[in-house]
């Protein structure tokens, strides 16, 4: 009998269905790219996709799809393969399954940055761009209390000063509130903070795709390394790993994705948190495996809600609100699960 991986929660894990549930979890993600570039108000049928790719589709057909609902399905495939691998990467760093994206205060340095552009009515590029130097702000504030502070846990007090920083920014972020004008910058800046993808066009995605990737190379290189940190930091130091610089690669790369992700679509939460859990239930939490297939699931996570978010209803539903109706029981079935495992 071929030996078992075991997934956090106690799932099972044939090694040579890694495979297999890589080119599910790919299948999936597919199938839902195409099944969004076919549904909106203007519906189109899959042989009328596949004509717009082969150029014998209608001039309305093409604007449709390659102008509007490519870069989106591409952008919430980025953002969320990102969302989720930030999650994960933090969550093995700080030995904690609770971690998520914005536990280093990068969603509300990013937020308040957005805040802080829609209030001075500057333009979307503009906003987009604060929004990650508010993130990137954020967390570099986090880190160097870090540094600051030596007699404690250096783990603690990342995580401590995260949510110190978190809550400034936040506070930040209601000042502005107070102080935008309640009839067009109030209602826009709410629906920033509530995230969506209606935003995106065919101009954000190169910077959005060279940020995420920016920051997904060296969780990828250093995957093997990576698992080291899951251990106590004097088993790590004593196997020959470089703590202090990992955690320093891990915290720079999750926060430029994080960051990238944010500045594009707003606040978005739960993906960060609840993907890496289902992965790790599907192929364990070894990182070579971990990262590829949080990746997957996350991509394809927010493109499923990003295309019910625009569906569902005759008005778009913000994507924070869909991601939390859908995040919050899935990770009380995960809790269970693992419970029983």
């Amino acid at each position: 009998m071929r030996p078992l991986a075991q997934g956090s929660w106690g799932f099972p894990v044939g090694k040579r269905s890694h495979g297999v549930i890589f080119a599910f979890l790919l299948l999936l993600l597919l199938v839902a790219g195409v099944w969004a570039l076919a549904v909106g108000q203007y519906a189109l049928s899959l042989r009328e996709v596949g004509e717009v790719f082969l150029g014998r589709s209608t001039e309305t057909a093409q604007v449709v799809i390659l102008g509007v609902r490519l870069p989106r399905v591409l952008a919430a495939a980025l953002v969320g393969a990102a969302l989720a691998l930030a999650g994960a990467a933090y969550q093995t760093l700080f030995r904690n399954p609770l971690a998520a994206p914005d536990v280093l205060g990068a969603s509300a340095g990013a937020g308040f940055g957005a805040s802080l552009a829609i209030l001075l009515s500057l333009p979307l590029l503009l906003v987009q761009w604060m929004a990650f130097l508010g993130g990137l702000l954020a967390v570099g504030l986090v880190y160097l209390v870090a540094r600051m502070v030596r007699r404690h846990d250096p783990v603690l007090v990342l995580v401590l000063s995260g949510v110190a920083v978190g809550t400034l920014f936040s506070s930040g972020i209601s000042l502005v509130k107070v102080l935008a004008d309640p009839s067009v910058q109030l209602p826009s800046l709410t629906f920033w903070l509530m995230g969506g993808l209606n935003g995106v066009n065919a101009q954000v995605l190169p910077p959005l795709a060279a940020l995420v990737a920016l920051g997904a190379l060296p969780l990828f290189l250093l995957r093997w390394r990576l698992n080291l940190l899951s251990l106590p930091d004097e088993e790590a130091l004593a196997l020959g790993a470089n703590v202090a610089a990992l955690r320093a690669g891990v915290v720079a790369s999750a926060t430029l994705m994080t960051a990238a992700a944010v500045s594009v679509t707003g606040i978005i939460g739960w993906v960060g948190l609840v993907v890496p859990h289902a992965a790790r239930l599907l192929v364990g939490p070894e990182l070579s495996r971990l990262l590829p297939a949080s990746a997957l699931l996350g991509g394809g996570f927010l493109l499923v809600a990003d295309t019910l978010a625009r569906t569902l209803a005759a008005m778009e539903i913000p994507l924070g609100i869909l991601t939390a109706l859908v995040g919050v029981p899935a990770f009380l079935f995960l809790l269970a699960r693992g419970g029983r495992g």
